[in-house]
């Protein structure tokens, strides 16, 4: 396993962690975790030299706003001194707060849950333009300032889910250790994007990536010319080594987050992370993975560039964020995957949902792709809803 410092923490994490969101399940039920299972995949990846392993307060819930099974499983797969060979991690939910109490009260929970009397690295779940403003305006930074200096957790930091502009801003609200952000070799220009990652970097936050296999999509096999691609490479990688290679090939990214499902996947990921090192990748595969990328954004559905002239929507819906809900699932083949996504972007209040659209045809005049906003939003509806 190779390691990389975490910010300027002090701290040196392993170049892989284990996320604790997609754990393989029994008989399809989300909530109810393989615990036999998914305990030998978890002390594998640690026996291994992973020691970083991430939750949430929602993970393995049948709501992306309600309590979970995954901070209980972890508090007991933990046992037996493996909690103290990581540094774990999880969330405050802005859908379960409602008030500066609340943030006390579900810290206490997850503490109990966890079977650890401090949280190592905390960080507020989702944050975007909406989310952050909630959480302000309930004091969470006097939250997070008072479970510091009591020790209930030792490092704070937060998830992110919005554009980059609203990244800079909360960087610069607070004296984050850390921060969590979505990076892949598809989203290099999405939410915060490769400008987000190195603004963080410089600013000497630990920066973990999640979604480094944008949910698992970029692991499959893909279409067939982005399997003659890699076919056609002189160094031999799965389509998941390639994914996980691209962002630990950036010195700014202090480790990767993995959600992964089965044992296979553990020993893939781990045997992979052997080989992570900064600027590891030649010229030449830098530019096989700027040909897949193109090769995907080829099967694009609706050419939306993100301009984001369309907004603000009156009905406060992100037509970017929906668009890309619909692109993605063209893109990958993987409608049901998109549907979650679009079901969490609208729970968490990123966006009104499509079925709010109004049909003002204000995005319409103002798209200079010429994209007939309106009648899409009918196919998200149709798709997701």
């Amino acid at each position: 396993m190779l390691y990389r410092p975490f910010g300027q923490t002090g701290e040196t994490v392993s170049i892989l962690g284990f996320g604790a969101m997609r754990l393989p399940v029994v008989e399809q039920h989300h909530e109810n975790i393989d615990v036999p299972l998914a305990t030998r995949m978890v002390h594998y990846a640690i026996d291994q030299g992973v020691n970083y392993v991430d939750t949430a307060y929602p993970y393995h819930g049948t709501s992306v706003v309600g309590k979970g099974t995954s901070e209980a499983f972890l508090g007991q797969a933990l046992a037996g001194g493996y909690r103290e060979k990581v540094l774990l991690a999880t969330k405050l939910p802005a859908g379960a707060v409602q008030s500066r109490a609340d943030m006390d009260l579900i810290l206490a929970s997850q503490l109990s849950d966890l079977r650890t009397d401090h949280i190592d690295c905390y960080l507020l779940h989702g944050i975007g333009k909406t989310t952050w403003a909630k959480f302000s305006d309930l004091g969470v930074l006097e939250f997070l300032d008072s479970a510091l200096a009591d020790g209930r957790i030792r490092y704070a930091g937060f998830s992110f889910h919005d554009q980059a502009s609203v990244f800079k801003e909360i960087i610069d609200a607070y004296p984050w250790a850390f921060c969590l952000m979505q990076h892949n070799y598809m989203d290099v220009d999405f939410q915060a994007g490769l400008a987000g990652l190195r603004y963080a970097a410089e600013q000497g936050l630990g920066v973990i990536v999640m979604e480094p296999l944008k949910g698992g999509r970029l692991a499959a096999a893909g279409p067939p010319e982005v399997q003659a691609l890699w076919d056609a490479a002189p160094v031999k990688r799965t389509p998941a080594e390639w994914g996980l290679h691209y962002v630990w090939d950036d010195p700014g990214v202090s480790l990767v987050l993995s959600g992964m499902s089965t044992m296979e996947q553990v020993v893939e990921n781990v045997a992979s992370a052997e080989a992570g090192l900064p600027h590891s990748l030649s010229a030449a595969e830098l530019g096989l993975i700027d040909k897949v990328r193109e090769v995907y954004q080829e099967r694009v559905q609706v050419d939306c560039t993100n301009c984001r002239y369309c907004m603000p929507c009156p009905a406060g819906i992100d037509i970017p964020i929906v668009l890309a809900c619909l692109n993605n699932a063209s893109l990958y083949e993987s409608p049901l995957t998109e549907k979650f996504i679009y079901g969490i972007e609208t729970t968490l209040g990123n966006t009104a949902k499509a079925s709010e659209c109004t049909e003002c045809g204000q995005c319409k005049d103002a798209c200079p792709q010429g994209i007939e906003v309106p009648a899409v939003l009918k196919e998200c509806i149709r798709m997701f809803e």
